[in-house]
């Protein structure tokens, strides 16, 4: 059993304060639940901290005592006041969810929904390279929470071409936009016309008069909008985006959502199917890379794996048996153990329980059973090809 717990000052009111809680007899008979009992379950990883007064951010450890201060977007005020969930990720105290994460994964996928995104990193290059490329030498990145100190410091280290970086990330807010009806409520608000910026593109923009960058970007599987902003306007875009999408069936989305519609799309996140030791070969992102274009650092990497061949593949899977598959838990074929799920969970709008995992190459193929290792007992599960949702124009 690993327990880590971290509890608000008593005068806050604590309502729930327990991190990381993993017990193998307690959790042991609910995996085998169908996926519409336990869809409101998150990673077992999940840090939930909720509080009746946020008392500046601050929790205290159950078994230092020490006083941890967690970051908070300028849309904290907004998520509290919407009745939002509290969670830490990343070291930032983020919502998990409003009025409940199937309700807001099935609007995403239905109508649309608005993500505080603001945790994530921005760092800025002005040199030659190629990222989001604002002129000839100013270039834009937008980075993972968990990982941005670490992707600039990285950027500094490397930097041999006397280029200017700076970590931008303080200067921003960031909401996403996600849906089918996305470019509808926000041709009603923005100028340009959003409907005319292709996927992946980004311009400079005004949204409800405030300037920002308008980027066609997402990380639910939908068509949807990423806006950059100064974090002084946020309460006033969050509340006109509301009001502008409420007709259309727009809602606040959380984290647990937001996870569960990239699993459905096949997205890879870091820290489960993404790390330091994974290529994107690996990971299914050769698309990404283009090898003949040049040098570029790893190139030569890549090409002696294309040549002698990947050590793992990331697969999908759906469950054949009524169980919930979780992150390290082990995959097995043909009678012996191939591999460890890297993400799993029920998906609420394709209604099966679902999973990616890493597993040898010569076991990977669309079809093939696996078992997966749940407290003790093997389950059955098939592979499926990518992604398990695809979204129809």
């Amino acid at each position: 059993m690993t327990l880590t717990a971290l509890v608000m000052p008593a005068k806050a009111g604590i309502q729930l304060g327990i991190l990381k809680l993993r017990q193998r007899r307690i959790l042991a008979s609910i995996d085998r639940f169908p996926w519409t009992v336990l869809a409101w379950r998150i990673e077992p990883e999940a840090h939930i901290c909720q509080s009746n007064e946020p008392a500046a951010g601050r929790r205290r450890s159950l078994t230092t005592g020490t006083a941890i201060q967690f970051k908070r977007t300028a849309f904290y005020a907004l998520h509290k006041a919407a009745g939002a969930r509290m969670v830490e990720f990343a070291g930032w105290e983020m919502p998990v969810e409003y009025s409940g994460i199937i309700a807001e994964h099935l609007a995403v996928r239905t109508a649309a929904g608005l993500f505080d995104v603001s945790h994530m990193g921005e760092i800025e290059i002005l040199d030659d390279c190629v990222l989001h490329r604002f002129g000839e030498s100013h270039y834009f990145l937008c980075v993972n929470a968990a990982n941005t100190e670490k992707d600039f410091a990285w950027i500094v280290s490397h930097n041999h071409f006397d280029a200017e970086v700076r970590d931008v990330s303080d200067r921003y807010s960031q909401l996403a936009l996600q849906g089918p009806r996305a470019a509808s409520i926000l041709g009603r608000v923005a100028d340009p016309d959003p409907n005319g910026l292709g996927t992946y593109w980004f311009t400079r923009a005004r949204c409800m008069g405030v300037e920002g960058i308008l980027a066609r970007t997402g990380y639910t599987g939908e068509d949807g909008f990423e806006f950059y902003f100064t974090p002084e306007e946020s309460e006033r875009l969050w509340n006109g985006l509301l009001d502008a999408g409420k007709g259309e069936g727009l809602v606040p989305a959380g984290l647990g959502a937001r996870n569960t519609l990239r699993l459905e799309a096949g997205y890879a996140l870091y820290g489960h199917e993404l790390d330091e030791e994974t290529t994107l070969l690996e990971a299914n992102l050769g698309w990404i890379s283009k090898l003949e274009k040049g040098e570029f650092l790893g190139r030569e990497a890549l090409l002696a794996e294309k040549r002698g061949g990947l050590r793992k593949k990331l697969v999908g899977f759906e469950m054949l048996d009524r169980a919930i598959a979780r992150a390290n838990y082990a995959v097995w074929a043909a009678g012996i153990e191939v591999g460890r799920v890297t993400s799993g969970s029920p998906a609420p709008f394709l209604k099966k329980n679902i999973g990616l995992a890493y597993v040898p190459p010569e076991h990977a193929r669309p079809g093939r059973e696996l078992e997966i290792e749940i407290r003790g007992r093997r389950w059955r599960a098939r592979q499926v090809p990518l992604p398990f949702y695809k979204r129809t124009l």
